[in-house]
């Protein structure tokens, strides 16, 4: 009889402080139950609301909500100290989601810890989270992305709303956009027709960051596509996004029954390919590690235009990125085992920070 392979060491790490992080549980939960048990041997880790790490168990991972699991944390889960994580797994397969868990905060940490972990690396991290950053270099590479205005709090309170007024009508004009720089899942992102109901918009926005973008309302097909790293990296199959109302919601993206995917997206075979390649052209350009999806929008007149990477796409049950897989024949377990092979070689290889 042959020797029997040691299993590798998966810390599975999700909640956390963000809008996110009950996305992120769900994420969490899947990738823990979808893993391929015969090469790996996950540990689920919860980060709480202050950002302490515990290993808990399945009990508690099974409770409905982060709150539901964080009142249970001290009697029924283990600390896990930062400083302990190295020696509790040899990688970490990164469940979070949003500010603190996909902004590289956590992947820094990981860093100086010296414990390899999914996804992009800490610089593509926080870039792939800005969006108005991210939107600066795809210009300067080419890439189309939505005509934007970023406004700052301090110079919406401090007396600038009539300049900033009237920019947004010169270089945007309604319907419009609002959303904070650096949320994700659909936080207070609100259409706007006409110059009235910006004020309250940008309030909404300001309550999750100190900068709003302000970006056209485009009308076309929304898509999104995901990337996997390989070497090269490999594009899936594109899908199309139906929102239930103008604006794609939380409930849309990851709900079962609400909101509509089609996968392959709804559009001719050079459209998808120019699709593909815009991916592939935006993942190159941030430099994007692992695995990653792309939220594009296909204009009325074919083109193609970026809103933004997702560097730790949703990993739930339902998430589009699983119905990409599948279509080409990769299931959810092989598509966690890819992304946790592709975590480990990028590790390998990396000087300095990934």
């Amino acid at each position: 009889m042959g020797e029997t392979k040691e299993r590798i060491r998966v810390g599975v790490i999700m909640g956390g402080m963000s809008s996110e992080k009950e996305v992120s549980l769900e994420s969490g939960r899947n990738i823990f139950s979808k893993m391929d048990r015969r090469r790996y041997d996950p540990l689920p880790i919860f980060m709480d609301s202050r950002a302490r790490l515990w290993e808990i168990p399945l009990k508690l991972l099974m409770r409905n909500s982060t709150k539901d699991i964080e009142e249970d944390l001290e009697n029924e889960a283990v600390r896990l100290p930062y400083e302990s994580l190295r020696e509790r797994v040899e990688v970490v397969y990164l469940g979070l989601h949003g500010k603190y868990g996909e902004d590289g905060c956590v992947q820094g940490l990981l860093e100086l810890l010296g414990v390899p972990y999914t996804g992009s690396g800490v610089l593509a991290s926080a870039i792939g989270m800005d969006k108005y950053t991210t939107r600066r270099i795809l210009t300067i590479n080419g890439i189309d992305v939505p005509r934007t205005v970023a406004v700052r709090e301090k110079e919406w309170a401090g007396g600038g709303r009539e300049e900033i007024l009237e920019r947004i009508a010169a270089e945007i004009s309604y319907p419009c956009v609002v959303k904070p720089i650096r949320e994700g899942c659909s936080t207070a992102v609100k259409k706007v027709v006409s110059p009235a109901g910006l004020p309250a918009a940008l309030e909404g926005a300001f309550v999750w960051d100190e900068m709003a973008l302000v970006e056209e309302f485009i009308e076309g097909v929304e898509v999104t596509c995901g990337i996997l790293g390989d070497d090269p990296p490999v594009p899936l199959v594109p899908s199309e996004t139906i929102p239930t109302q103008d604006i794609l919601s939380l409930e849309d993206k990851f709900l079962y029954g609400q909101g509509e995917n089609k996968t392959p997206a709804r559009v001719p075979p050079e459209v998808l390919k120019r699709i593909q390649e815009t991916a592939l052209a935006t993942f190159s350009a941030l430099d994007l590690k692992g695995y990653a999806r792309i939220d594009m929008f296909v204009r009325a007149d074919g083109r193609v235009a970026v809103l933004e990477p997702n560097t730790l796409p949703g990993m739930t049950p339902s998430t589009v990125l699983f119905h990409q897989a599948a279509a080409l024949g990769i299931t959810q377990t092989e598509l966690i085992t890819r992304v946790i092979e592709a975590a480990m070689k990028a590790h390998r290889e990396k000087k300095g920070p990934l």
